[in-house]
Formats: structure tokens, sequence, C-alpha cells
């Protein structure tokens, strides 16, 4: 027997659902998830739809249950469910229910381990109870601060006997380390659904699998503390304000011209309106890809100019952001650095010395750190604090990948309206 490719369909929307549904099942992918979601959402008719669109294929109902295991079951079961999920962390008195239930009303049943504190021995546990299928599953936003699923499946496809699957963050470049490490089935959402091709993403993991070969993508993989920067560089300023429930703007600030992008960690400076001492020195303080973070104050004169870009571009600085003023933007922009301000004119002021360099500053209600980090571009700049970098990033991505697949959408004629079903989603006030 073959590895199985299983599509979690991760959606609110029925109607989008079965769009990537469609593309992915002709690709090569083997069973279809109703995920839990879309249950949520749209309630057991997503399980009767897929049903009646994909008649000779499995159909598993991510029901995640955690008590009433009997009649969860029967509902999904009748629905039109092969497979129905209950989570590991149900009592055995639930997981007992579900498995005798899937017995009356022919589902098998899966047992989920996500967030179990010791899922070897739950697996065993379950496997006795008379489970029929176990999953390995780290949860999305485990996912987001650089968790993987892999060595806890090679513990658990190795301790039983049943079938064992995994889930968390699948893709072309993960899906042989997932045979690799004892997987029956792969579960894969937004290396999918989030594609701008679902085919062609579902082809590419399913070679993946067969030839056990890494394909390596950009997208749909999340980073570690070591690789923040590969993230923040192909978001954008938005992408990660959204990740951030839209907060983490500087006010004001603004690139001295457009099209340009920086990504980079934080060095902060403290100084005296005008006073271009300390932004200065900042470049020698520098390590190559920082990004100068300048608080005069907001105001002029100005604390940075030609000579500075020049020299921050030979020490490699990624670009510089300045609560206050800047001048020689003329010189400035065919030297393609990265330059934000607050303002810019023609006047500088003195090299005084007076301030800091590495100590927190405060620009309007952002408290930015050294070894913070930013994204600016054409809409301005975007803090990210470092303690949670490596979630947000990672956030942000998912951020982009989502805007991704709703633009392949739209221009597949649809409205921004349609493809989100934005009336149905307004909130409903009394």
């Amino acid at each position: 027997m073959g590895i199985f490719l299983q599509l979690a369909l991760d959606f609110v929307d029925l109607s989008r659902a079965l769009l990537v549904a469609e593309s992915a099942m002709a690709a090569g992918a083997d069973w279809l998830e109703a995920g839990t979601p879309l249950i949520k959402s749209e309630g057991l008719n997503a399980v009767r739809e897929l049903r009646r669109r994909f008649p000779h294929h499995c159909i598993v109902a991510d029901m995640k249950i955690m008590d009433a295991g009997r009649i969860e079951v029967e509902c999904a079961a009748k629905a039109g469910a092969n497979l129905v999920d209950v989570l590991g962390a149900a009592s055995d008195a639930t997981i007992a229910e579900c498995i005798q239930a899937g017995k009356n009303y022919g589902a098998k049943i899966v047992v989920d381990l996500i967030s179990v504190p010791d899922p070897v021995t739950r697996a065993r546990q379950v496997e006795a109870l008379g489970a029929d299928y176990l999953t390995v599953h780290v949860a999305i936003d485990d996912q987001m601060v650089g968790r993987d699923p892999f060595e806890t499946l090679r513990q658990v496809s190795q301790a039983v006997q049943i079938p064992v699957g995994v889930a968390g963050g699948i893709n072309s470049a993960t899906a042989a380390q997932a045979v690799a490490s004892g997987a029956s089935y792969i579960i894969v959402g937004g290396a999918i659904t989030k594609a701008k091709n679902p085919d062609q993403a579902t082809r590419e993991i399913r070679r993946a699998i067969d030839e056990q070969v890494v394909i390596p993508t950009t997208l749909f993989h999340r980073v570690g503390a070591a690789h923040i920067i590969e993230a923040l560089k192909q978001v954008s300023a938005a992408n990660l304000s959204d990740a951030l429930h839209r907060s983490g703007v500087l006010p004001d600030i603004r690139p001295v011209f457009a099209g340009l992008k920086v990504a980079g960690r934080v060095l902060t400076v403290r100084t005296y309106p005008g006073d271009w001492a300390k932004p200065v020195e900042a470049i020698d303080r520098a390590e190559p890809g920082d990004v100068i973070v300048i608080d005069a104050g907001g105001v002029g004169p100005a604390v940075w100019g030609e000579l500075a870009t020049h020299s921050a571009i030979q020490r490699h600085v990624a670009g510089v952001v300045i609560h206050g003023g800047l001048r020689d933007a003329g010189d400035i922009a065919p030297l393609r650095f990265p330059a934000f301000s607050r303002l810019v004119m023609p006047n500088a002021g003195e090299p005084k010395g007076f301030g800091e360099i590495g100590i927190p500053i405060r620009i309007g209600q952002m408290t930015i750190e050294t070894g913070d980090w930013l994204v600016g571009d054409d809409d301005g700049v975007v803090v990210l604090p470092q303690k949670i970098a490596v979630e947000y990033a990672n956030r942000a991505m998912d951020v982009l990948e989502r805007e991704n697949r709703i633009r392949e959408e739209i221009k597949s004629g649809k409205t921004l309206a349609t493809v989100t079903e934005l009336l149905r989603w307004e909130k409903k006030v009394s």
C-alpha cells in the first residue's frame, strides 16, 4: 500500500473549499478532509457535499471530538464520512464510544494526538482501545513558533502497529521526511489550499511522497529563530501589520522615495534634534544587515544625509528609519538605499554627541529595542518585537500565502467581496 495524501480543507467557506478540492483530487490527492473550521462554519453539510461531489473517495470528518463521542460519530458517518477524528486528549470512555459507534455506522476512527503531553504512551493506549488510525499533529499555532512533528512521528510509528499519519505544515520540501519518519498517510493543508495553483502544488507533493525527493519551496514552511530574516524579506509591511493584529506601525514615517524594501534587525539610536553624531557613530556599531532606527524627537534639523548613506552602504547596513529629519534626498535616491523619515529638509544640525546607542526608544506608541525586527516598504514601517519575532514572522508568511490564493481567485473573474463571502461574515448586531 502506498502513502496516502490527505487534503485538509481548513476553509470557512464551502465554495472555496470545493474549488480547491476539485483541482487537488484531479492532481493526485487521495483523501479529502472536511477540516474543523469548515465543519464549524458549514456544519455537516460540508461532509454531505464532499460525499456528493466525490462519491468514490475517502472523506474524513475532522470533528476533533472531545465528548459525546457516539452521537458525533453517528452524525458524521451518516453525512458520508469514512473516517472520523477524535482527540487523543479525550477520555478513554469517549474514545471507546467513538470506536463502537464507528463499527455500528461504518466509519473508521482516527485519534488525533494534537497537544497530548506523552504521545507515545497515549498512542499505545488508544491502539489497545481499538482505534483504526493515529495522527501525529502539530497545531498551527505551534507551527508558528517553529515546531515540527517528525521526531514525534518517528517515535509513535515505531511504538504501534496501526497506521500513523502526520499533520503540521507539511509541504513539498518536507513530505519525504514525513515518509522517512514512518507516516502511512500525510495530511497537507496550506501548501495546497493557499497555493496559487493547487493542482501543481498537489502534483509536486505527490511526487515528493512517491519518489521521496525534496522539492524546495519558499512558501508554506515556518522558520526558526535563525531564519527570521528569510520570512521578513518575503512579506510586506502590510502583511506584518495584519499578523500583528493591525499594530506595529511607526506613525508618520514614510519612505524617502518609492519602490524599495527593507527588512532587518534593529539598532536603536536616541539623539537630540539636529545632533547627528550618534547616528553616524551607530553606522560603525551596526552589524551587516542591521537597520538603524533613530529617535530625534520627530523634528529637524536633519540628522542624516548623503555622506552618512555612503558610509552605511560601505558597512552593509540594510537601511535607516528616522523619527526626525533627513536631507540630500535627491542624492540618496540613486543609491537605492532604503531610507525612511518623518521629515525631509535641507538644513542639518551639529555633531554634539548627545544621546545613546542601543537603548530603548519610543516612537509614537511603540517602544523599540535593539534586537527587534522591522519591515519597511512603500506603505511605511512596522516593528516586530524580538520576543515574539519567530511566531509573527511566520504569521506574516501565513497572511502572504492566504492573500496569494485569494488573488488568484479574483483573477478568475470574482471580486474580493464574493471570494470572501463578505456579507455573510459581517458582524451581526442586535
